[in-house]
């Protein structure tokens, strides 16, 4: 298991902004908790082989149970896999299954559930979750309670990998997924009325984890417009809110019946990518003057109101232990914009594809890279196309689109699922040998000081050469009900892990 220490992620809530901490330490029962959530669309699934956004991992934490948890500080803990040891080498992995867990259709887990639930992302699919178990090479059942999984090479990160949102898991052989059956707090009420709503409600006898599940009932509702939706807060119509605008969460602040939960650093990595195999960004220079041509600050300042730090065209974070302190903040340049584009001999505009389905405020950044891209002669031409499907009919097809990724949990995970060879989400399609030989022989090592001269490296190679523009990572903003109560800042995603309705209860 990997140390909380190692792991080097804090979370804290910014000054001023309210918490529960002050409400009884025992949870009230009862309530329908009503959420209006971005991140959604009428294109869902509840099928795990199809999460891509928030409103399907917080429904699927509704109903079922992850492998894995992770604690608020971002460490991997036991959920339906309680506990786990591995072999020297870390290759050879057993994983003891919780007894006594019952399944909503009243089966009880054992180990061919978590066995099929990871299988499912496995061969011949389309799962994101594809690239990140490639690594295994072998899984079985020792006994009813028991999974023994031997990888291909050794992975001490190993358990942060099952704490993948899309590993929920389901009974043996199970496929209904509009009719989701889990062993987690809630059960579908209803049918799903995908980028509309889902209701749920509470499952009879206690939950299996004390203190939680205290709703009779909720309520997600896809409210993709941030105004409508902070609105919908304010007027008592939800309980709580995600996504907040940060360029009025400050007066928020100062509302008495709501509390704002702020988790710093660790937020949405908000980029626009290159497709490094589709012309004209097979072209280095051109991928470079992209990124010197774009203005973080002015991004972070104009459109975040200062909730963000500036992105460095990869993908993790200063909170990461791995996170390269050596490499230089990425500015804004457009002399050297100008010097690499012409470079490249490139003269037709750059269409940059975005969408308010993209993130709420894509197009706006879209706008001000346009702005600044063009005081270096760097001709972006922004089409902004329509929010829905954005992320079937956009994302991963054409040349250059905005694009958000949340946080992962370890240096290898997100570097394998955003850049990995055989990963179906690596949306620049830079696939360079040396770099996946790099994060193999970095997901093996055991020697501190060597892996983190291996991710370094790694960092450096996908900010020089690659083509993620990584321009700002974001805060985590949510607002709720001053009557909510149990939610805290998470080191991993908003509304405390997407497990705000598992969590919370109403003081």
């Amino acid at each position: 298991m990997r140390r909380a220490a190692a792991l080097g992620i804090t979370t804290t809530l910014a000054s001023g902004i309210l918490t529960s901490a002050g409400y009884a330490a025992t949870p009230n029962k009862g309530g329908m908790f009503r959420l209006g959530m971005e991140g959604g669309s009428p294109s869902d699934s509840l099928d795990p082989r199809t999460y891509a956004d928030s409103v399907m991992i917080h429904a699927s934490l509704t109903v079922c149970n992850n492998l894995v948890e992770f604690d608020s500080a971002g460490n991997p803990t036991g959920e339906l896999f309680e506990s786990w040891e591995v072999k020297p080498g870390a290759k050879e992995w057993i994983f003891n299954v919780r007894k006594d867990i019952t399944f909503s259709n009243g089966k009880t887990l054992d180990a061919d559930d978590c066995i099929y639930s990871i299988g499912i992302h496995r061969g011949e699919t389309k799962s994101p979750a594809k690239g990140i178990l490639e690594q295994i090479s072998e899984i079985k059942a020792l006994n009813k309670n028991q999974v023994a999984i031997t990888l291909a090479d050794g992975n001490a990160d190993f358990p942060v990998i099952l704490g993948d949102y899309h590993l929920i898991v389901v009974p043996k052989d199970f496929n209904d997924w509009d009719h989701l059956v889990g062993t987690g707090a809630y059960e579908l009420d209803g049918d799903p009325e995908y980028g509309v709503r889902l209701g749920f409600k509470k499952r009879d006898g206690d939950y299996w984890k004390p203190g939680r599940g205290n709703f009779d009932a909720v309520e997600i509702r896809n409210i993709q417009d941030q105004a409508a939706r902070t609105a919908a807060l304010q007027s008592n119509e939800i309980d709580a809110a995600n996504r907040l605008d940060a360029r009025t969460v400050k007066k928020l602040m100062e509302d008495k019946n709501l509390q704002i939960v702020r988790t710093k650093g660790t937020g949405n990595r908000y980029c626009f990518v290159a497709r490094v195999t589709d012309d004209p960004y097979t072209n280095k220079d051109l991928r470079t003057a992209l990124k010197y041509a774009i203005d973080r600050e002015k991004i972070i300042e104009q459109v975040y109101s200062g909730f963000a730090v500036p992105g460095n065209d990869h993908n993790l974070d200063a909170l990461n232990p791995f996170y390269n302190t050596s490499m230089p903040q990425m500015k804004y340049d457009p002399d050297k914009a100008a010097f690499h584009f012409k470079k490249a001999g490139i003269s037709a505009p750059l269409d940059l594809q975005t969408s308010d389905g993209a993130w709420n405020s894509a197009v706006d950044c879209a706008q001000l890279y346009q702005e600044s891209a063009k005081k270096a002669g760097v001709p972006l031409n922004v089409k902004k196309v329509s929010g829905d499907g954005y992320w079937d009919n956009v994302w991963l097809k054409v040349p250059f689109c905005a694009v958000y990724w949340g946080r992962r949990m370890s240096a290898d995970q997100s570097l394998t699922q955003v850049f990995g060879e055989k990963s179906d989400w690596n949306d620049t399609n830079w696939k360079v040998p040396e770099f996946q030989d790099l994060i193999k022989k970095a997901r093996a090592e055991t020697d501190q000081a060597k892996r983190k001269e291996m991710y370094f490296k790694a960092q450096e190679m996908i900010a020089d050469d690659g083509g993620f523009v990584c321009f700002a990572i974001t805060d985590y903003l949510d607002g709720y009900s001053s009557k909510v109560a149990g939610i805290k800042p998470h080191g991993r995603y908003d509304l405390d892990d997407n497990r705000a309705a598992e969590k919370g209860w109403f003081a």
